[in-house]
């Protein structure tokens, strides 16, 4: 008899999403930040008590903050932790990494968002991007691009 291999299971690596952005923001670039975090937002993140729709990352010092992610803190966390949810957290880059999102974001129109956050082996990573915001009739344009792609579909399902 042969052994059948057991296909592991398609778990998603990913945490949270912020499509927000991608309906205010025209994103330009994109790059892998590590976070720092504390126990219990580790527990929590692996509950998925966690959103970055409205946050948006900062550079101070030659640092890198992330503001506004909301980290829900579980009922059974630690009595000697206080757990704030919408605490800033440092995100992990090399100084070339700073450097280059800080020569981006001088310029006017730009600035760095959170698109997701997802495992990578045992860690959580952010994936963050240099984004220009859209105006109104950016937003219009895209929507109708949006509708055309999908009526194209179905057509083309319709005659085939």
């Amino acid at each position: 008899m042969a052994k059948t291999k057991k296909k592991p299971k398609a778990t998603s690596n990913i945490i949270a999403k912020n499509k927000k952005a991608f309906h205010e923001y025209l994103i330009e670039d994109r790059m892998e930040a590590g976070i720092v975090l504390d126990g219990w937002e580790v527990k929590s993140i692996r509950e998925g008590k966690v959103q970055i729709t409205d946050s948006h990352i900062h550079i101070k010092n030659n640092e890198a903050w992330l503001f506004n992610a909301n980290i829900t803190p579980l009922h059974s966390a630690s009595t000697h932790v206080s757990p704030i949810a919408d605490s800033t957290r440092k995100l992990l880059l090399h100084r070339k990494q700073i450097d280059n999102l800080m020569g981006k974001i001088e310029q006017k129109g730009y600035t760095i968002v959170p698109l997701s956050m997802y495992w990578k082996n045992s860690h959580v990573k952010l994936e963050i991007a240099i984004a220009k915001g859209k105006q109104l009739h950016d937003k219009r344009q895209a929507s109708k691009e949006k509708d055309w792609q999908r009526e194209k579909e179905r057509l083309f399902k319709k005659h085939h």
